[in-house]
């Protein structure tokens, strides 16, 4: 059995990496469209725009998962954390509008 050409390897990976990032970022999408229906319904109703509790306790869901899926749960948190800060500015932009 011949081993597969290492340039040949390298196109496979890459378009597996590239279909797998392109995945993400629809899926980011999703949840960005659902975050900014919970902005909207915060800013009706008043509500702060952060949930340091719901945080807290995502965080250590989502580092549970990482180390589940063997990913750094270091990384699955900051990760969380880059997202749940552009979470809340959306809120908080929401909230000037309607305010």
């Amino acid at each position: 059995m011949t081993a597969e050409d290492p340039t040949t390897t390298l196109l496979r990976l890459r378009a597996t990496i590239d279909n797998i990032d392109a995945a993400l970022i629809f899926m980011l999408a999703e949840r960005f469209r659902a975050t900014q229906q919970v902005g909207v319904l915060k800013a009706e109703h008043a509500m702060p725009a952060s949930d340091p509790k719901r945080e807290e306790q995502q965080v250590a869901r989502l580092k549970q998962l990482a180390e589940d899926a063997h990913l750094d749960p270091e990384f699955a948190e900051k990760w969380f954390n880059f997202v749940v800060a552009e979470v809340i500015r959306h809120h908080t932009e929401t909230a000037e509008e309607r305010g």
